[in-house]
């Protein structure tokens, strides 16, 4: 199983991961707001992540790590 990390310090919410994730997993939280006034993204359902590495390749931050 896969594991998607969002490193929330880099994240600015831009949502490019949630476009281009074919499970339709990744979300913009908008229950929280980081450091820098953004609403990160989050992996809703993990055990759905078929470890693509769509978000991690589009992310412009990088801030995003898939652990298999």
């Amino acid at each position: 199983m896969a594991r998607v990390i969002v490193d929330k310090g880099f994240c600015k919410g831009c949502g490019l991961c949630v476009d281009v994730c074919p499970k339709d997993i990744m979300a913009l939280d908008f229950e929280e707001i980081s450091q820098k006034g953004y609403h990160p993204a989050k992996c809703v359902d993990q055990e759905a992540c078929i470890a693509c590495l769509n978000c991690a390749l589009m992310c412009p931050d990088v801030a995003i790590t898939i652990e298999r």
